[in-house]
C-alpha cells in the first residue's frame, strides 16, 4: 500500500501526525533515534527558486542521511522559466522523482497542484503564505529546550509573515500554549490564517492574541521570537516602513518583563534591524540551536512523507508533548 503523503500546509497534518513529527525530530536532535536508511534507493528532488541556507541544507543533508540520492534544481534550471506550464513541470517531475522538496516563493496552490501527483510527495519549503517546516523545527526546538510545551508563553514580535503564520497554525494546536503576536499596524497575520489558528486554539485549549503596538510592555514570557523585517522575495507597500517597524525591534529591554526568556529567530538575521546584536549573540539566544534543529526536523518530515516514521527513543516518552 502506498503510504506516501505531502506536506504543503500544516493543515495537511492531523494532530497525531503533528505530534509524531515533532517527537521524531526531538529524537533525532537528542541522538536517540534509530533508522535503517528508509529512503535508500529513492531519488529526492530539491528545488529552490529562491535563496536558502538553512532549509535547503537541512533537507539535502537529511535526504542523504536517510539513504536517498539527491537531485538539486536551482532557480534557472526548470523549463517553467521558458514558459512551460507549471502543471506540466509537476507531471514530469512526478514521473521521475520519489519525493520533491520545493521553495517557490509563489502561492501555495502551485505546490498543492504538484502534490496531486500521488507518485511524488511534495514538501513545502516555503511559499508566500506559509513556511510549515519552519514551524515544525520551532516546535522541535521548544520541546528540546523546555521538555514540555504545556503552559509555554511565546511572544512573537515583527511582521505577520509566512513564518509567523506557520507558528500560529502549529501553536494553536498545542494545548496550554499562549502565543501573543505584536505586529506593526498593517503588517499583521492574514485574517484567514489568524481565524484558523484561533479556531485550533479554541479546540485545543491554547490562546492566540495579536496586538499592533508594543504598549503595554510584554511580561512573563518564556520565549521571544522574531524574524527579519525584509522577508525573502517580498516588498513593503509603505515607503517609510522602517519607521513603522522600528518600535518592534527586539532589544534587551524586552527581558525586563521576561528575565528568563530564551530568544528565537528563524534566520538569517540583520543585527541592528529586527534584533540587536547583544540579544542574538547573547546568552538568551537559542537561534543557532534552532537552525540546527531544521535538519533534525527535516529528517522527521521526510520519514513521515514516505510513511517511515519510527517511534523510538525520545519519541516514546510518556510525558505529553502538548
Amino acid at each position: 500500500m502506498n503510504t506516501s503523503r505531502s506536506l504543503v500546509s500544516l493543515e495537511d497534518l492531523g494532530d497525531d501526525d503533528l505530534e509524531r513529527i515533532v517527537r521524531r525530530g526531538v529524537a533525532h536532535s537528542a541522538g536517540t533515534s534509530t533508522h535503517r536508511s528508509p529512503l535508500a534507493g529513492q531519488v529526492v528532488g530539491i528545488y529552490f527558486a529562491m535563496t536558502s541556507t538553512r532549509t535547503r541544507t537541512a533537507f539535502w543533508s537529511s535526504a542523504l542521511r536517510l539513504g536517498a540520492h539527491v537531485i538539486n534544481f536551482g532557480p534557472g534550471d526548470l523549463q517553467t522559466n521558458t514558459g512551460e506550464a507549471s502543471s506540466d513541470t509537476g507531471r514530469v517531475l512526478a514521473g521521475m522523482l520519489d519525493l520533491l522538496v520545493a521553495r517557490t516563493g509563489r502561492p501555495t496552490g502551485e505546490l498543492a497542484q504538484w502534490a496531486g501527483r500521488h507518485r511524488m510527495p511534495v514538501v513545502n519549503a516555503m511559499t508566500e503564505e506559509e513556511h510549515p517546516t519552519q514551524a515544525l523545527a520551532d516546535l522541535t526546538t521548544l520541546r528540546r529546550q523546555f521538555g514540555s510545551l504545556d503552559g509555554l508563553r511565546v511572544l512573537y514580535v515583527g511582521e505577520g509573515n509566512n513564518t509567523a503564520a506557520a507558528l500560529a497554525l502549529a501553536l494553536g494546536r498545542t494545548a496550554g500554549v499562549e502565543l501573543e503576536l505584536r505586529t506593526p499596524p498593517g503588517y499583521g497575520l492574514d485574517p484567514a490564517v489568524l481565524a484558523t489558528a484561533r479556531d485550533h486554539a479554541l479546540r485545543h485549549g491554547a490562546k492566540i492574541t495579536e496586538r499592533h503596538t508594543m504598549d503595554p510592555a510584554p511580561r512573563g514570557f518564556h520565549v521571544v521570537y522574531t524574524t527579519r523585517w525584509q522577508t525573502t522575495g517580498t516588498s513593503k507597500p509603505d515607503a517609510d516602513w522602517r519607521r513603522i517597524f522600528q518600535p518592534f525591534q527586539v532589544t534587551r529591554a524586552l527581558w525586563q518583563g521576561s528575565p528568563d526568556a530564551v530568544f528565537m529567530h528563524d534566520l538569517p538575521a540583520h543585527r541592528g534591524e529586527e534584533v540587536t546584536a547583544d540579544v542574538l549573540d547573547g546568552p538568551m539566544s537559542i537561534a543557532f540551536q534552532q537552525a540546527e534543529n531544521k535538519m533534525h526536523s527535516a529528517m522527521a518530515v521526510l520519514e513521515w512523507c514516505r510513511g517511515a516514521v519510527v517511534e523510538d527513543g525520545a519519541a516514546n516518552e510518556k510525558a505529553s508533548l502538548w
